[in-house]
């Protein structure tokens, strides 16, 4: 996708360096960071300089790579598959790749691991953009279907960043919206702001806006409101962690826009490849959600009249806070799945009628 007119990809490899484009810095400032060792990986994943289960799988697969370049052992190897993994608990897609990436390096000598591992680094990258590239070929027939009846612009709800920043090209839940926009199809985003962090504002306003799609960012609570004045057409949100009989572990704030959405008869609409699938755990309860700093929601960060990038406190000093990260909507709240096979219902028998 674009920034200021020139395709970018969220990471890349390039003389021995990952290159990534630091989000936390978005919108103020476009940086492009260079990651040199496989702790400057872990890094950008704990500090959310990468973020979005898709682009911290691929960060965690480079990770692999540079753990490789900085010391060709297969201790320091193990205990920095070990640190990766660690480094945030919810997106499934970590593991996922990390997991991938040690199984195929699993028996080989060192004088050919490296290749493999980059090789392999390569493939989950270019993997991860067509499935997100059919993702939204997939999901596109539901808002053209939306179209075609309403003769008007499509008005679509979504969550936290699940845009091409999340991924490595095209989003999740961004690219039906894209590949929309791109067939002539007129469409309006409701772009939830999604403290604390503002992913929603900082990332896909942002996104949207270098694509020429229109957009209006709102605060994470007026949603409700929107779908009960009938400006709300479907809702599609992206996903952390889906279990294999349909919960989705998502952002938190996605529960309560699936509920809203559910009262308001909207559908509600999740989109994911399928590396974001959970396929052991059968019971939600047992996600690990993580629980981040709380600093984060007593503090905002934006640009004073300088133009520099600050923080400020706006919670009382004494005040407690806590900051969980994610949330569960049951699969009875989803209206379908959109994936890189096709979309399906929100259920065990549906993942696996496209996944056998």
């Amino acid at each position: 996708m674009r920034i200021e007119g020139k395709e970018y990809r969220t990471i890349w490899f390039e003389n021995n360096l990952v290159k990534i484009i630091d989000q936390t810095k978005l919108p103020h400032k476009f940086i492009i960071k260079d990651l040199k060792t496989v702790e400057d990986c872990i890094n950008a994943i704990k500090t959310m300089e990468v973020r979005g289960a898709p682009l911290i799988g691929a960060t965690a697969a480079y990770g692999i790579v540079l753990s490789i370049i900085e010391k060709n052992d297969s201790s320091f190897l193990g205990k920095s598959s070990e640190k990766l993994i660690k480094s945030r608990p919810t997106a499934i897609n970590l593991k996922w790749a990390v997991d991938r990436m040690m199984k195929k390096l699993s028996g080989k000598n060192n004088n050919e691991i490296l290749k493999i591992a980059l090789d392999e680094a390569k493939v989950i990258i270019e993997e991860d953009i067509s499935f997100c590239k059919n993702i939204g070929l997939n999901g596109l027939k539901i808002i053209e279907d939306v179209a075609n009846k309403k003769k008007d612009t499509v008005n679509i709800l979504t969550h936290c960043n699940a845009g091409w920043l999340a991924t490595i090209d095209w989003g999740t839940a961004t690219s039906p919206i894209y590949h929309a926009h791109q067939q002539g199809i007129k469409v309006h985003v409701w772009v939830d702001e999604t403290r604390p962090r503002n992913q929603g504002a900082n990332l896909t306003s942002y996104e949207l806006n270098e694509e020429g799609i229109s957009n209006t960012v709102i605060t994470d609570n007026a949603g409700g409101i929107l779908m009960q004045r009938g400006q709300v057409d479907m809702c599609i949100v992206g996903t952390d962690r889906t279990l294999s009989n349909g919960d989705v572990c998502n952002k938190i704030g996605t529960y309560l826009k699936a509920l809203a959405a559910k009262d308001n008869n909207v559908p509600f609409y999740v989109a994911l490849p399928s590396s974001t699938i959970d396929w052991n755990i059968k019971d939600h309860t047992k996600i690990p959600i993580e629980e981040r700093n709380v600093e984060e929601l007593s503090y905002v960060e934006g640009v004073d009249k300088e133009n520099k990038i600050t923080k400020i406190r706006i919670y009382p000093q004494k005040s407690k806070a806590m900051n969980l990260a994610f949330d569960v909507t049951p699969a009875k709240y989803v209206s379908g799945l959109i994936t890189e096979k096709g979309i399906c219902e929100a259920s065990e028998k549906g993942l696996k009628g496209l996944f056998k």
